[in-house]
């Protein structure tokens, strides 16, 4: 049986919800699923990340032991957290088919929606007594600012062979053979301060010398597998002060990784050459977000989504992604894992949303992919 205030996928999606947890604030929100988790009768098993990542929660990790020892393949399924910091109240319901929220910012599907999907999967697996080769359930924080939770994460803990995360927003059938490279770039230019109405030609303005360099990037989409983008900037001290101080700071991401260098290499330089007009200075550091990956269509991963995603009567389609997640991460350290879209759309902004038989249909998906991982080798 499930736990009372969760009966179905439906509910406790919208419970967990309607529990805010912006990056580094997960420690409601993780409580809930580890309630969830104990009800089941599980054992919930916490990491040290959080002290060492600044959030309030750690990494959650509970293990389906295999029912049998006769071959098959362990695997584990992962989710985030965390959201994008919501802008108002969270306020999930249930209109035409669709869950969103009411209160005016995100709904959090991302990542919840898969949460509850993984939950309700194990739960099923539980009641129906499945056979399974072993499956492990992983939740992590601070994913949408930089795939921290899962970076601090020690995979030797996990048995599984291959995993899963659904952090896709595209319909369900969507795989994701590949993610990019990313990078980020950051900025300080240093300028001199003076007063603006009285001696404006005595200073030199760091904001001037930030927008000339920002004007001449070469930003958006430069080609198929790369991007740029400028996406905070901050400066001043007053209206009325000629500034001496701006950052900035750049996204660049790319699936050929000598591509982005060459993209990083560029901005440098632009940076360089634009400061220099404006006899400013710039300070700059350039920091691996995540390393890419790519998986082949035989890949193992692959061939049990596509398997497991046929079996519920989805057409598998597969794709890159200009986006990063927490596959990202499981991949560089040698454990494969695959992203698969759980069918939310319009992530990250107000009219987030995903459909109630989305949420149902990715239980099916997982329940197939724990069978057909059983009968692997």
């Amino acid at each position: 049986m499930p736990p009372s205030w969760a009966p179905d996928v439906l509910t406790l999606f919208t419970d967990l919800a309607a529990i805010p947890s912006p990056p580094g604030e997960e420690r409601q929100v993780a409580e809930r699923v580890s309630e969830y988790l104990r009800e089941l009768g599980l054992v919930v098993e916490e990491d040290d990340a959080g002290g060492r990542i600044g959030s309030t929660a750690n990494n959650l990790v509970a293990r389906l032991e295999p029912t049998s020892v006769n071959g098959g393949v362990p695997i584990f399924l992962c989710a985030h957290l965390d959201t994008v910091p919501p802008s108002g109240p969270l306020e999930p319901v249930v209109e035409d088919g669709f869950v969103r929220n009411a209160g005016g910012t995100i709904l959090g599907a991302d990542n919840k929606a898969a949460v509850a999907s993984m939950l309700e999967a194990a739960r099923r697996i539980l009641a129906e007594r499945r056979p399974h080769a072993g499956v492990e359930l992983l939740f992590t924080p601070k994913e949408e600012v930089g795939l921290q939770g899962a970076k601090a994460f020690d995979v030797d803990r996990l048995r599984a062979e291959v995993g899963f995360v659904y952090d896709q927003a595209a319909p369900i059938g969507d795989v994701v053979l590949g993610a990019p490279h990313a990078r980020q770039v950051e900025v300080t230019v240093r300028g001199r301060a003076a007063h603006a109405g009285m001696a404006p030609e005595e200073g030199r303005s760091a904001i001037a010398a930030a927008a000339r360099a920002i004007a001449d990037f070469r930003l958006g989409r430069l080609d198929e597998e790369t991007t740029a983008s400028v996406g905070l900037i901050d400066g001043g001290t007053a209206k009325n002060i000629v500034p001496d101080r701006c950052s900035f700071s750049i996204d660049v991401r790319s699936h050929d990784e000598a591509r982005l260098s060459d993209v990083v290499q560029e901005l440098l330089e632009t940076i360089t050459f634009a400061t220099a007009l404006e006899q400013c200075e710039a300070e700059t550091t350039v920091d691996e977000s995540y390393r890419g990956y790519r998986f082949g269509r035989d890949d193992l991963p692959v061939t049990l989504a596509c398997e497991a995603l046929g079996n519920t009567g989805f057409e598998p389609r597969l794709g890159l992604t200009g986006g990063g997640a927490d596959a990202n991460v499981f991949n560089e350290r040698g454990l494969p894992c695959l992203n698969l879209a759980n069918g939310m759309a319009e992530i990250h902004t107000p009219d987030e949303h995903i459909a109630v038989a989305d949420l149902e249909r990715m239980v099916d998906v997982t329940l197939a992919l724990v069978d057909v991982a059983r009968h692997a080798s």
